[in-house]
């Protein structure tokens, strides 16, 4: 364990540090780019691997790829995951949802891993619906679908009925429409048992 935290440790190190930064990564905003090492970058995503191996990044230093979908924040976010393996909790809560995105595009599978356990750990009544739609659109989160559904389905009166849930509904109809069928099965269930 404490090989494995110096390690870990120079690693932290050269992102804070920047030490021979080799590539910029620019936020899809126009924010400023952060600076990153092409090893890393490849070492943590087949994706980027493939990426930066490609013609167009064979340059040099200092050269710049875009990742059009994430934020200064959010590239900041995943720059520092990518180097420390963790984030704080406040970041995570914040960001989760752009870097399980992120995690997805680019098959980062340890940070769908973290992510998807994050969100099964923070569902609730405010969340569920954002955590099923997130589950629905990202092929690498199948446990938290279901798990999202199904406190969906036992809560919901609570959640259908409410602004946030007919915004959702027009975005979301066929999952919309998955709710209504889970909560008619799962209704017609108790009333068999009750019999």
């Amino acid at each position: 364990m404490k090989e494995k935290i110096n390690h870990l440790s120079g690693c932290v190190d050269a992102f804070k540090g920047q030490i021979h930064k080799d590539i910029l990564v620019k936020p899809g905003n126009n924010g400023p780019s952060i600076a990153a090492h092409k090893s890393h970058l490849s070492a943590s995503s087949v994706i980027f691997k493939f990426m930066l191996d490609s013609d167009g990044c064979k340059a040099p230093p200092g050269h710049t790829i875009t990742l059009e979908e994430l934020s200064y924040l959010e590239l900041h976010a995943l720059r520092e995951f990518l180097y420390r393996g963790v984030l704080p909790k406040e970041t995570l809560e914040k960001h989760v949802y752009a870097l399980s995105v992120a995690a997805d595009k680019y098959e980062i599978k340890f940070l769908q891993k973290y992510c998807e356990h994050h969100m099964l750990g923070s569902l609730n009544m405010s969340n569920a619906l954002e955590h099923l739609e997130i589950s629905d659109t990202q092929k690498a989160y199948p446990h938290l679908k279901v798990a999202a559904m199904s406190f969906i389905v036992k809560n919901v009166e609570s959640i259908v009925f409410t602004p946030k849930f007919d915004a959702f509904a027009v975005k979301n109809p066929h999952l919309a429409l998955q709710i209504t069928r889970a909560s008619v099965t799962a209704s017609n269930k108790k009333k068999k048992r009750r019999v």
